[in-house]
Parts: structure tokens; sequence; C-alpha cells
């Protein structure tokens, strides 16, 4: 028995050695970046900056996934069903590791349980964009304008339980409007179907919809859920009283994640990474020009904020009954 002992804690003492040998050496091959966005997206543009400015930092690569549908699910599923030795990451967000677990008990995943948080990149509001011909300009003449007609005014976001979808019901309930979703697969394709004239309003994320609106092409509504230094001539949730029922809401977030069990030696690389990729000057800037503001936080704080705001957006998945089951 001694001897087979001996033997047990020789094996896993090697193992150790061979392991934290391993993390030393990381990253001996490509890492690959999933990203929950189509390609030409705002978050598709945000995944290829921080992965250009993050692997000169660890001395590896990143070869680049889009996992787009089911409002981030499938690239979270994927993220989180990864083996966990750093060689997959991902990207996500308020969508798929708080507005989906508030909306779906049937997830596949659990965004506390099953990810090892990198880091948060920063906070990013929600754009409510329309076509320049559509008949309302901000939240009081969109509510009007529901309201004469309930159910007439329709709205597309990028899928059921999606940040957009959340948005726009909590609208709903806070002002009496009487919108309708439409869910699609994408923010691409909302673009392009706007663009098109096929459809007249839409949330989308304030990475892709800034620029449309900096060129002219659409007109912004509202951000959703704080006025955003991208475009701070638009009104806010925030300046029409609409929140948790007079509590400020949890901040809708940018953040990169690795499978739970990822060695921490690896996780604390990447988030050294991500924290000085977060706080250049340039990277800053290109942030404000997606719409983000850059807001670094740790990944254990990042794991206890994100349990906190899963509870508080149940609220409104109940109240407006948002299922993605």
């Amino acid at each position: 028995m001694r001897k087979l002992l001996m033997a047990v804690l020789g094996g896993l003492a090697l193992t150790v050695q061979a392991q934290a040998q391993g993390t030393g050496d990381y990253p001996t091959r490509p890492i690959r970046f999933i990203l929950i966005s189509a390609a030409g997206s705002g978050g598709d543009t945000l995944g290829r900056l921080l992965a250009d400015k993050m692997a000169p930092l660890i001395k590896g690569t990143f070869v680049l996934d889009n996992k787009p549908g089911a409002s981030g699910a499938i690239a979270a599923s994927d993220i989180a069903r990864a083996a966990p030795d750093g060689y997959t990451i991902g990207i996500g967000g308020a969508t798929t590791h708080v507005l989906l677990p508030a909306s779906n008990p049937k997830l596949s995943y659990d965004s506390v349980k099953d990810f090892a948080p990198i880091g948060q990149v920063g906070t990013a509001s929600i754009l409510l964009i329309a076509t320049n011909d559509f008949p309302a300009s901000n939240v009081k003449e969109l509510v009007a304008l529901s309201k004469k007609s309930p159910g007439s005014v329709q709205y597309a976001s990028w899928g059921v339980g999606s940040t957009g979808h959340f948005c726009g019901e909590l609208l709903n309930l806070r002002t009496q409007a009487h919108m309708s979703h439409i869910p699609y697969k994408s923010v691409v394709q909302i673009q392009t179907d706007m663009l098109g004239g096929h459809i007249k309003l839409a949330y989308v994320d304030m990475a892709s919809g800034s620029p449309m609106v900096k060129a002219g092409k659409v007109k912004a509504i509202t951000a959703c859920t704080s006025r955003s230094p991208s475009l701070p001539d638009v009104a806010s949730y925030d300046d029409e009283g609409i929140d948790f029922a007079g509590k400020r809401m949890g901040a809708l977030r940018w953040a990169l994640y690795a499978p739970a069990a990822t060695p921490k030696p690896i996780v604390d690389k990447l988030s050294a990474a991500l924290k000085q990729v977060v706080e250049m000057p340039d990277v800053k800037a290109r942030l404000l020009d997606l719409g983000i503001t850059s807001a670094y936080v740790g990944g254990d704080e990042l794991r206890s904020m994100t349990a906190a705001d899963i509870e508080s957006w149940k609220q409104i998945a109940k109240a407006a009954n948002i299922t993605n089951e």
C-alpha cells in the first residue's frame, strides 16, 4: 500500500510539473478565438482588434472563428465545451452571459460555472436605429406612434433573448409602448434589410450602428441603457427614466472567456495581456469609435457581476414573458 501511495504521489508530482512547464511555454500553437458575431459586424471588428493587439504580447497567434446565430449561444456553447487547455477562448457579452441565462433555464451552458472569465473589455450601449423616413425620431414620438395602432410598429433584433430584444421589451414595459419583435440571425442581416428598406426600426450593437448614424444612412432613436460617448447627443434609457424601478441597470458589456478549468497561469497571462491592450491609448480611441467605453475588469470580479446581473434581468424576462427555450 505504501509503495502504491508513493507511486500515485510521484505520478501526480510529474503531472503537475509537466503542466507547469507547459504553462510556461504557452502558447506553443495557434489559439482558436471564437467570435459570437458574423464577419463584418461590430463584434467581429472588436474581436479582430483584440486578437491583433494581444498576439504579440503573449507571443502567439490567434485563428478567428465566427460562430453567429442563436443570439450568441452557439459560440458560447463552443467555448464552454472546448478543452480547457488555453487553446480556445472567445468573446462574449451581455446577451451570451446574462440575458440568455435570464431567459432560458434550459440553456446548454452555465454562464458562471462553465467559463473562466479572462476579463471585461468594456461597456457599450445598444442603439435603436430607424430609417431616415421613419415617422418618429425619439422615444416620446415612438411610443405615441406605437399606441396609435398597437402591434403595427415592429422592431428587429439579432434574436430572441438577445440584448436588443430585452431592450425592446423593456421599452414596452416601462412606457406601455406596443411594439412587436422580429428576430434576425445577425446584426449584419439587420443592416442589409434596413438599408434595403425591408425593415424600418431595429436594435443593433453600438459598434455596428454608430458608423451608420454618423454616415447619415439611418437615424438614432435612443441608446439602451446609457448615453454613449460615441453618440453623445442621442438620449438614453437612463435619460428617459427607463430602468429597474428606479435602480440603475447592470452594464451591457463585452468580455473574453476561456472554458472552465483552464489552468489559472494561462488565464492570468491572457488577462494581463487583455488589460494591457484595453489601456492602450490607440485601442481606447478605436473602442470609442465602436461605441465601447474601455473598462477592464478582472475575472473574479466579472464572475460575481455576471451572477448578480442575471438575477436582475430575470425580472424583465418574467415581466415581458421573454423565453428562449
